[in-house]
């Protein structure tokens, strides 16, 4: 958090959080009631400012109030550059990924150090051009089997990130948010002072 925040928090450490106006849409792009933020300063500010409760619950922090975030997909999205590595929607490299899933549309989450994370939809060259078997890159019959696989079921595929190489396991997109630890939809937890 930037430093303005950590000011405004000691000055009025009580302000309702708020629920129902920010969103993260499956491109990674920031929404305020609906409407895609454009301005790159104010996105700046998003992404400086963007954490996760003890809950699994995303939220901006803004000054004094936590506006907490509506996720379309994961709480980082993961872009790949030309030259194959990975940054978050926040500009952060993702240098370690501690587990790979592969859900039912063949899109790929992500345990990284930054928090869970799924690759952009319009990366899946990249997912191609990363996925082996053994060591060789994977065939279409085998990613068609791993995606015949039920939830849960290690596949026989791996993620090679540069000297990494993780096994994948199969994940329904369901049943990412309670495998990664997030939350999609924040809601007020009991007793807690909220505005929407």
């Amino acid at each position: 958090m930037e430093d303005w925040v950590h000011r405004a928090l000691a000055r009025w450490p009580d302000v309702p959080a708020l629920y129902g106006w920010l969103a993260l849409d499956r491109r990674g792009r920031w929404r305020i009631k609906g409407e895609t933020i454009s301005r790159p300063q104010i996105i700046d500010t998003l992404n400086s400012n963007y954490a996760a409760d003890e809950h699994g619950r995303w939220y901006f922090q803004n000054g004094p109030q936590r506006g907490y975030v509506a996720l379309a997909r994961a709480p980082l999205l993961l872009r790949a550059e030309d030259d194959g590595s990975l940054w978050t929607h926040r500009g952060e490299a993702v240098t370690a990924i501690s587990a790979a899933y592969l859900d039912e549309q063949g899109g790929l989450w992500f345990a990284t150090p930054h928090g869970p994370a799924a690759l952009h939809e319009q990366d899946f060259d990249w997912a191609l051009d990363h996925l082996r078997l053994g060591s060789k890159p994977v065939p279409e019959d085998a990613l068609t089997a791993a995606l015949a696989l039920l939830s849960g079921t290690e596949t026989a595929l791996l993620l090679q990130l540069g000297s990494q190489r993780l096994p994948v396991t199969r994940l329904d997109a369901a049943e990412a948010p309670a495998k990664l630890g997030f939350v999609s939809d924040p809601q007020p937890m009991p007793g807690e002072r909220a505005s929407h």
